[in-house]
């Protein structure tokens, strides 16, 4: 699986788990940590711990190896890093506060073919 496919994948388990206004950006080029960036916000705490674990398990079926997830559902803001891709699943708070949408303002918007149900 390619990062592209892994990117759409993870990103549709995130809209199955009903996360909020996902959005990926293509930072290929503007940095050397990763070639995307997978960016969601949760209802509340539980649900931002559920997607974690749901996107972990989704990468590991993939054949993608996880690291340990950093930042903590209380705190708002859960990083997964899957290699190429880098997801931060955010209270509605934090990414407020955070936005790292403005931050990487330069980055390209990916289109993302989700399965709505």
């Amino acid at each position: 699986m390619n990062q592209e496919e892994l990117l759409q994948k993870l990103a549709q388990v995130a809209d199955d788990k009903r996360a909020l206004d996902i959005v990926a950006l293509d930072v290929q080029g503007l940095t050397t940590l990763a070639d995307y960036f997978l960016i969601f916000s949760t209802m509340n705490s539980r649900q931002l711990d559920t997607l974690a674990d749901h996107l972990l398990e989704a990468a590991q079926a993939a054949g993608v190896s996880t690291g340990k997830p950093e930042g903590e559902s209380q705190s708002g803001w859960v990083l997964l890093d899957f290699g190429g891709i880098i997801v931060h699943i955010f209270s509605e708070e934090g990414r407020s506060h955070y936005q790292l949408e403005k931050l990487w303002h330069e980055a390209a918007q990916v289109e993302l073919n989700l399965d709505t149900k």
